[in-house]
């Protein structure tokens, strides 16, 4: 006659359970280490807890973005994090936007000639053209930033920017298979690292969010945190600097409180010049009638590249039938605009023909 305790373990399942409750608190299974809640907690807390390394926007160990539209200055100011983070720590710029000479000039005195001095602490990589284009490039470039890191015996690392490293940063599997790998840097060595990324055009009548970020929720998802440059739009020559997620600190610079800068050549040094705190609604354009949201401008666009409305509401975010009210809202004021003057006006938002069509699969 069998006992319960053989019944038991007649079923395989059990008998793996049955081992796993005398294994001691911590083990290894497989790519998966496993600790008891309180074992998790205990080795944590022998840790010192993450510092600083750029006001509240970017801690320690964290993989941080910095993202904006083109041209607002997202490599001076990450230049500018780097030369003062530098004056601690060990810091490589894995600079793929200037070249030599143009990062000579921008940080040469025209005047006198006098060139900034940066620490020593401050590394700067270029990508050699000649890779460019090279048989697994992206998965090689991970590699070489890694082996640059351990020789340059840095742990801090800025790579400007992602465009150039991942050349489907817009697409959310490939990007995410990209900064996967970027992650396990971070976790095998305990590195921290900032990417710099775009944004698709936006409106500077829509607050900063994480959808602006091209690639958007995918891509999003694997950064510890966001912040983003917006173009003040009363005042051209004024930048704010806007926190979208957090995770080590708090939200200090949200929508209520953002840091407006200006840009300007000091000297031997291009950077962001502190100027106040202020609130992001004070530097948004005010909305005219005729004018497009952040979110239709998204929509749109996407359209105009070809997506269906089904994909449009995916990477944006949003239902279908909201994806298809858009469209066919603009689609009415062209046709009227159209009608009424004999062009169609988009208010040089968007240049784009529009066709009211999805395919059957679409409409399912």
């Amino acid at each position: 006659m069998k006992t319960e305790s053989s019944n038991r373990h007649a079923n395989p399942l059990e008998a793996i359970r049955s081992e796993f409750e005398t294994i001691p608190d911590t083990t290894d299974i497989g790519m998966l280490s496993i600790k008891s809640a309180n074992r998790t907690l205990e080795d944590a807390a022998r840790r010192p807890d993450p510092e600083q390394l750029y006001l509240e926007l970017w801690y320690e160990g964290e993989v941080c973005c910095l993202f904006a539209d083109s041209n607002l200055g997202k490599s001076i100011f990450a230049v500018q994090m780097a030369d003062t983070i530098s004056q601690t720590r060990r810091v490589l710029y894995v600079d793929c936007e200037l070249s030599d000479k143009q990062f000579q000039l921008r940080y040469t005195d025209k005047e006198t000639g006098q060139r900034h001095l940066f620490p020593d602490n401050l590394f700067r990589a270029e990508i050699n053209p000649c890779a460019i284009g090279v048989e697994r490039y992206e998965e090689n470039i991970i590699k070489d930033i890694e082996m640059a890191a351990i020789r340059t015996a840095t742990d801090v690392i800025i790579i400007d920017n992602l465009t150039y490293l991942c050349n489907s940063s817009d697409k959310g599997v490939d990007a995410g298979l990209f900064m996967m790998n970027l992650m396990n840097l971070k976790k095998k060595y305990g590195w921290s690292l900032l990417i710099i990324a775009h944004t698709p055009k936006r409106s500077l009548m829509s607050p900063i969010t994480q959808n602006d970020l091209a690639g958007s929720k995918k891509l999003y998802n694997f950064f510890d945190s966001v912040f983003a440059i917006g173009q003040s739009a009363k005042d051209k020559r004024l930048r704010y600097v806007k926190q979208v997620k957090v995770r080590a600190g708090a939200f200090k610079y949200d929508s209520s409180n953002v840091i407006v800068y200006e840009i300007e050549k000091m000297g031997d040094f291009l950077g962001f010049e502190f100027k106040e705190f202020a609130t992001e609604a004070d530097h948004l354009k005010q909305r005219t009638e005729n004018e497009l949201t952040q979110q239709e401008l998204n929509v749109l666009n996407l359209h105009k590249q070809g997506f269906s409305y089904r994909n449009i509401a995916e990477r944006i975010g949003i239902s279908k039938s909201t994806v298809s009210n858009i469209v066919k809202k603009h689609l009415s004021k062209t046709v009227q605009a159209s009608n009424d003057d004999g062009h169609v006006d988009t208010d040089g938002q968007l240049d784009i023909e529009w066709q009211e069509t999805e395919s059957e699969d679409d409409e399912q």
